[in-house]
């Protein structure tokens, strides 16, 4: 499972055609929520934009479920091809579960991820994992040594695959372990992150599934999520005939007991195999390389200089990855942006050979680094993005997160140590350079009282609402001394409302840019007294409020601008 690289495995198998045949015409009869892919103006498909790097390679089972029969299979106990053992199937609910809360926009069905664990382990090679969902054996893929597959070398030091010196696709979603290392998740609260556990499997993939705000509700962005796994037209097929034979309705079967599928997209057959002794390698034991088919990549930007030298294919008995030499940054300077907002600035890098020529068809990883919770967009901090036809990878648009400080953009080429390519990047604080008080009846409090209702600021920057910017909100002395009042109106203590009163606190306003005040308490005192209201950017209030002894209450009106 993973992204076509270029070209597609050979199909050998005459079962294998078949299936594709029927595949296609189930598809299209079938499914009608899925529509066809954009096309250009030619007519060809249009390619994906800005996929991360797939989890695996291009091999995968192609049997399909079986026609105009019930959801539970072939067999009268349930125990045929559509019925799913039970704990991978609680897998892949709790991770719809956890997608809905964390991810609603995604609208991730749970038949989706069974379909894909169908074609990719046969659900889990049947269902043989205990009631933790670790397998009880690894499910591992063949070596990524580019005979067949892709070449990826080592990347893990065999911690996850066992094979130290390539690339395996590991568990019962074909994750590779460079693409692990970042997508990986703890699907079941044990505190690691495990490819072998269902429910760490179907959790990563599930995020994997739904980067880049796809609503996979809609067709066409499922298509491109499907594709982003393995960009293969048979393989997206595959996926959907199964997902709607899944929305048609499962059957739960005991672990251990799901058959095996046989038959696989490069034309080699698996043997049938009890589920308690299955074979450890092959597509229901592994495949893929996680290349990264899409593309993010662009044409190297002008602006003055000397053009680079053309992308040039490697020597002979290298792979692209093999010839790089240094990454060059061709985008992107210093980095800036107020905290919730997008960055301007585009984020590219060419990878190039020792004669600074670019080099295609290059993994590589974009790394968001710090505390400040920018991510790329979708809210992931990590993302693979393949060279284009000029060396050229361009990360996806980058957002700022609302915690302010320093963070670095970090670009490396996945499988090859080659020096980092960087960029220093700072999140600011929201701004505002106008408060006004919200009109209103005057509030009427007596001594020892509270106010009747909250006071509320309108927070703007040129004229806009300053959504979310912070505030700081004093009781102070006068417009001469603006310390910390120690009497008259206070705020309680929410936390600790027998505690001391509070005459400074922070706020935060809402998307409209209107800050409100909590409850404000009269105090004991009678007098006048003034409210500070101060946000970054030189927007400041001062609010007059009287507390009258006489039950007459407080009255507060604007005083001006400080």
């Amino acid at each position: 499972m993973a992204a076509h690289i270029g070209r597609h495995l050979r199909r050998g198998a005459a079962t294998t055609a078949v299936a594709a045949i029927a595949v296609a015409a189930l598809t299209a009869s079938q499914a009608p929520g899925v529509a066809e892919r954009p096309r250009s103006e030619t007519g060809d498909s249009q390619p994906i934009p800005d996929l991360a790097e797939s989890p695996g390679d291009d091999s995968y089972y192609t049997d399909l479920p079986p026609l105009n029969s019930p959801a539970g299979g072939s067999g009268s106990d349930g125990s045929g091809e559509s019925g799913i053992p039970a704990t991978v199937l609680d897998a892949y609910k709790k991770a719809e579960a956890t997608l809905n809360q964390a991810k609603p926009g995604c609208n991730l069905p749970w038949q989706l991820l069974a379909a894909i664990g169908q074609v990719e382990s046969g659900q889990a090679r049947g269902g043989r994992v205990d009631a933790s969902g670790n397998t009880t054996s690894p499910i591992v893929g063949p070596a990524l040594n580019g005979e067949g597959f892709a070449h990826i070398r080592d990347t893990d030091n065999g911690a996850f695959d066992g094979d130290a010196t390539y690339d395996r696709a590991v568990g019962p979603m074909q994750f590779i372990p460079s693409t692990w290392e970042w997508a990986g998740k703890d699907g079941n609260g044990d505190g690691a992150r495990d490819p072998n556990n269902v429910y760490d499997a179907a959790l990563a993939a599930g995020h994997y599934l739904c980067r880049y705000n796809w609503n996979l509700a809609e067709s066409a962005d499922l298509e491109r999520a499907i594709l982003s796994y393995n960009n293969s037209r048979d393989y997206l097929n595959t996926v959907l005939r199964w997902m709607e034979t899944f929305r048609n309705g499962v059957q739960e079967i005991p672990d251990g007991t799901g058959t095996l599928p046989v038959h696989r997209n490069d034309g080699h057959l698996v043997t049938p195999t009890s589920p308690s002794a299955p074979p450890s390698t092959g597509p229901g034991a592994g495949s893929g390389n996680g290349s990264g088919s899409g593309g993010g990549g662009s044409d190297t930007p002008g602006g003055g200089g000397t053009t680079p030298p053309p992308a040039t294919d490697p020597p002979a008995g290298q792979t692209p990855t093999d010839s790089v030499q240094s990454l060059e940054r061709t985008a992107g300077g210093s980095l800036s942006a107020t905290a919730g907002t997008s960055f301007a600035e585009e984020i590219a890098v060419r990878a190039e050979t020792s004669g600074g020529a670019g080099v295609a068809k290059v993994r590589i990883r974009f790394t968001v680094v710090g505390g400040t919770g920018t991510a790329f967009e979708g809210g992931e901090t990590v993302a693979t993005v393949q060279t284009d036809g000029s060396g050229v990878a361009t990360a996806p648009a980058l957002v700022a997160g609302e915690k302010t400080g320093a963070f670095v953009v970090r670009a490396t080429v996945v499988g090859r140590d080659v020096t980092a390519a960087e960029w220093d990047g700072v999140v600011t604080v929201r701004t505002a350079d106008k408060l006004t008080l919200a009109e209103g009846e005057p509030l009427v409090c007596p001594v020892g009282g509270e106010f009747a209702g909250k006071i509320t600021v309108e927070a703007t920057r040129d004229g806009a609402p300053a959504a979310k910017v912070g505030a700081t909100v004093t009781l102070i002395r006068s417009a001469e001394d603006t310390a910390q009042n120690d009497k008259g109106p206070y705020f309680e203590d929410p936390e600790n409302p027998d505690g001391a009163p509070l005459r400074t606190i922070g706020l935060t306003a809402d998307a409209d840019g209107v800050l409100t005040l909590p409850t404000l308490f009269a105090g004991d005192t009678a007098g006048t007294y003034l409210l500070l209201v101060d946000t970054p950017g030189a927007g400041t209030l001062t609010v007059e409020l009287t507390v009258e002894a006489t039950g007459a209450g407080i009255i507060g009106e604007v005083v001006g601008a400080l």
